[in-house]
Order: structure tokens, then sequence, then C-alpha cells
């Protein structure tokens, strides 16, 4: 029987919440073939509603909502990390995040692990432009950097027309393409998080 397993949504769009957004959306989708693949998800925690302070640490003091929703995410075996594409790149909120993560690098065990290693990181990106691969290139090595594994296809990703006005949650019917790839993310990100689990770095 496959080890049971679990998930971290974070949703880094610049809204505060109260309405739903693309990058919602997308990590719906996700979220729907994670659970198909037997991992419980949480989340999609909006980080831009809780008062995450600028910095490199993982506690920058009085009223940071870091230090929670760092263990909310070192909690679970797989990170779904969601952006929207904002001037062809990953939006202020997801670079926020990536360097309250740089304090991983001094965080490490007596084997020289860092606290997110042998979990899984993979990406839920949307935009009105160009940029997905910038965007995953930007996410992935710095999640790489700060000790988080990549599974093969770890991108689910929608952009629109250039210079369009429909959004990802504004449209009729899901791309084929979308539901496809989110179904291999889950798929891929399920299997190595098990493979990990059960077997992690030894540093």
């Amino acid at each position: 029987m496959a080890a049971p397993l679990t998930a971290t949504a974070i949703n880094c769009s610049l809204s505060t919440g109260g309405r739903e957004s693309s990058t919602d959306a997308m990590l719906a989708v996700l979220a729907e073939h994670f659970e198909a693949e037997g991992v419980t998800v949480e989340g999609p925690i909006p980080i831009a509603a809780h008062d995450v302070k600028w910095g490199v640490t993982s506690d920058e003091g009085e009223g940071d909502d870091w230090p929670e929703i760092r263990e909310r995410i070192l909690a679970a075996d797989i990170l779904i990390f969601g952006t929207p594409i904002w001037m062809g790149q990953a939006s202020s909120v997801a670079k926020l995040v990536m360097e309250r993560m740089d304090a991983f690098l001094s965080e490490t065990d007596d084997n020289g692990r860092m606290p997110s290693y042998s979990k899984v990181a993979v990406a839920a990106i949307v935009g009105n432009e160009d940029g997905a691969h910038n965007v995953s290139s930007q996410i992935f090595q710095a999640l790489n950097d700060v000790g988080w594994t990549i599974p093969a296809v770890a991108a689910c990703y929608w952009v629109g027309e250039a210079m369009g006005s429909v959004d990802f949650k504004d449209l009729k019917e899901r791309p084929a393409k979308v539901t496809e790839t989110a179904r291999m993310v889950a798929a891929n990100a399920a299997h190595l998080a098990r493979l990990l689990k059960a077997s992690p770095y030894p540093g």
C-alpha cells in the first residue's frame, strides 16, 4: 500500500484574498489531480493576505506571519508553489517567499541537510503574457538551491494571448493540455515524494 502523502499549496498572487484569482484556479486544478494520487492538499495559503516581513531569516520578529507559514510548508511532503506572471517574471510575493527560504541554507542538520531536503516542489503558473518558462526557471533554481527536489514535468502553466484580456479563471473550458499536464505533474511529484519519504537523502 502506498504511503500517505500531504501537500501544502501557497498562492503568491498580489491579491490579498476575498475573491478567486487565476492562481487559485490553477492551484485547484493541481489539487484535484494530487488528490486523485492519494495526496491530501492543504491550502492554498494566500501569502499576500498575511504579514510576511521582508528578510532572509526564518523569523523577522514581532508580527511576522512567516514562521507559522514555514511550519505548514515544511510539515508537508510536497510544496505546490503558485504564482502569477507579472512583467514576464514571478510576482514580488513569490520572490519574498523565496528570499525567506534562503534561511534554510544555515538551518542544516548534522548531515548537512536543509529542512526542505527529501521534500518535493512543483509550480502552478498563470498569466496573460509569455513568460512561464522564465518564471519556472526562476522558481525551480531558487527552490533547488534551498534544498527542494524538482520532479520531471514540475510546472503546470497557462498563458493567454499577448495583450489579451481573458484570465485563466474566466475560461469557458479548461484546455485539455492543462489537464494532461496537471495529471502528469501530480503523478510524478507523488511518485518522487513517496520514494524520498521511504528513503531520504543521506546528506
